[in-house]
């Protein structure tokens, strides 16, 4: 007989999945008994691929993708619903993880630009985890948001990034007070510099790369797999006494190496 596994019988959503931290949460979480839901939008390929790997590395384990625009209500709600349907059950594991950002001056800002970066990162989970809370009913479920050491420390030309990253970070405390009673558990997780795509820049850049290591204490980018795994821990047994906080995976970045 196998081990039990951490996550066995859970029913996760990782919106955003389809690459980078989601689709590494995503492995992760199969890797650990969750049944999964890779959320995307647009080209299906990237999320198939996602869909296919946990097929392979965690056998026995249901994943599935499912397209939906986290800031549409109408696709939020389609998307929970698809989800319950194909994992036997409603979604009790809920790890918002889409994010949109993009460099602008704030003179030269576009309104659509702010609208779309807040719509994404702060609207979706917002839709996503009301969505789930009703839908759960009395059982118990754990969200994890994906937030960043921006919901902390000022980025110029990303004033939008860091407002929906600061909103996030009070909207899930508030309510991780809301829900605690009711067994729904939310704490976030905020990544440092990680190699992602959306970081590509700095893998084809070793100069910038450079610079952004040097605000590093530990002198490196992180891995979406390291920020999968505190996603896992925190959605996990072992983090059952942890409600409303912020854990950093950063390499030390929010401690200002460069602050004398």
């Amino acid at each position: 007989m196998s081990e039990p596994r951490p996550l066995d019988g859970r029913r996760a959503l990782v919106t955003g999945a389809a690459t980078g931290i989601g689709r590494a949460t995503a492995a992760r979480l199969a890797a650990d008994g969750a049944s999964v839901v890779v959320n995307y939008v647009g080209d299906c390929g990237p999320a198939e691929a996602v869909v296919a790997e946990i097929e392979r590395s965690s056998p026995g384990v249901t994943a599935f993708a499912v397209e939906a625009d986290v800031a549409v209500e109408a696709e939020v709600e389609r998307l929970f619903r698809d989800s319950a349907e194909g994992l036997g059950g409603p979604v009790d594991l809920l790890v918002n993880n889409a994010g949109v950002e993009a460099p602008f001056p704030l003179e030269e800002m576009p309104l659509a630009e702010w609208e779309r970066v807040l719509s994404v990162n702060l609207t979706g989970p917002f839709l996503c985890t009301r969505e789930l809370v009703r839908r759960i009913g009395d059982s118990p479920a754990a969200v994890v948001m994906v937030s960043s050491v921006h919901e902390t420390i000022p980025w110029p030309r990303f004033s939008h990034y860091c407002a929906s990253k600061g909103g996030l970070k009070l909207f899930s405390q508030t309510i991780a007070r809301e829900l605690a009673p009711r067994g729904v558990r939310v704490a976030l997780v905020a990544p440092g510099a990680i190699r992602t795509p959306i970081n590509r820049e700095l893998a084809e850049d070793p100069a910038k790369q450079r610079e952004q290591e040097e605000q590093i204490p530990l002198g490196r980018l992180g891995t979406p797999e390291e920020v999968a795994g505190a996603i896992a821990w925190l959605a996990g047994p072992d983090a059952e006494y942890v409600v409303g906080t912020t854990l950093f995976v950063d390499g030390g970045m929010t401690l200002y190496p460069r602050f004398v």
